[in-house]
């Protein structure tokens, strides 16, 4: 695997690398409206941010103040090399940190094992969410 690194950053911090992945990934690849990425809460949030080794931004993901994790992000040429893994990896750390009971996501159907192999579990049905089917998941931490 090539080296990576994940850094835990606020959004005034981290804003124009996460931005940039964000429009990349979800804006123009999967078609999701501007009105519908940007939802106010991003400043509220804990960011974690992937580098590669020339200190390039691969990935991200946030997690909320109430325990959802969301817009996990990894550029198309960096998919299937655990960045993704270790971007949740690093907002479950920091929510276990945080003393976090449990942590909830939204996860587009396709990314549902990806989710499984870390514990998350499916709960109710399947919704559509910016025009992508998608299932709520939870993991509960051990206390």
């Amino acid at each position: 695997m090539d080296r990576i690194t994940v850094h835990m950053v606020g959004w005034h911090d981290g804003e124009p690398l996460l931005r940039a992945l964000r429009e990349t990934v979800f804006m123009r690849e999967q078609n999701v409206p501007a009105e519908l990425e940007w939802d106010g809460l991003d400043e509220h949030c804990r960011h974690a941010l992937a580098l590669d080794a020339g200190g390039n931004a691969i990935g991200c993901g946030r997690i909320t103040p109430d325990g959802h994790i969301g817009r996990m992000a990894v550029l198309r040429e960096w998919r299937g090399k655990r960045v993704g893994s270790a971007l949740l990896e690093a907002l479950l750390e920091y929510a276990h940190s945080q003393g976090y009971a449990q942590v909830v996501l939204n996860a587009q159907v396709q990314a549902l094992p990806f989710y499984r192999r870390f514990g998350f579990e499916e709960e109710g049905d399947e919704f559509m969410d910016a025009g992508m089917a998608h299932r709520r998941m939870r993991l509960r931490f051990q206390l």
